[in-house]
């Protein structure tokens, strides 16, 4: 029987959200917080979550902010492991992460067909397992195919 491991599940709002939620039963046996930007109904029936606010690239005031808040929920909860689906709070996670020696997961967006994200391409410097959602996308070392979410 394996260990309960501590799982960080985090995705931002929208279909970051949507792919996470979608793959939650492959961690449903361990102990998993939530980490999320969403603010709407979709998160409602969501126990153990954790909030942040929203920034991206285009809103470097806020970055750090949201930079701040990820650690905090990292520290205050020391998870085993850090999932991601995206975006930047993704990308803080798994960096953060990697510094609590957690091991980190990265799975990058099914929108990004035709190369990883931009937080993806950041966030693979710290992942112990960086996966794209298209196989023409996997560089047979860094970034693996396993298959898709949707």
């Amino acid at each position: 029987m394996m260990k309960e491991k501590k799982v960080l599940a985090v995705a931002s709002a929208g279909g970051h959200w949507t792919q996470l939620k979608m793959i939650e039963s492959a961690f449903a046996q361990h102990s998993v917080q939530y980490l999320t930007t969403n603010l709407n109904r979709s998160v409602e029936n969501t126990p153990k979550i954790s909030r942040v606010i929203d920034a991206d690239i285009s809103m470097k005031l806020k970055l750090p902010i949201l930079a701040f808040q990820v650690a905090c929920v990292l520290i205050w909860h020391r998870p085993d492991i850090v999932i991601s689906t995206g975006a930047a709070p993704g990308f803080f996670a798994v960096m953060f992460g990697k510094l609590l020696r957690a091991k980190t997961i990265w799975i990058d967006s099914m929108a990004n067909f035709s190369e990883l994200s931009m937080s993806g391409r950041q966030a693979q410097r710290f992942c112990d397992l960086c996966l794209t959602q298209w196989p023409d996308l996997a560089d047979g070392d860094k970034v693996k195919h396993f298959g898709s979410v949707l």
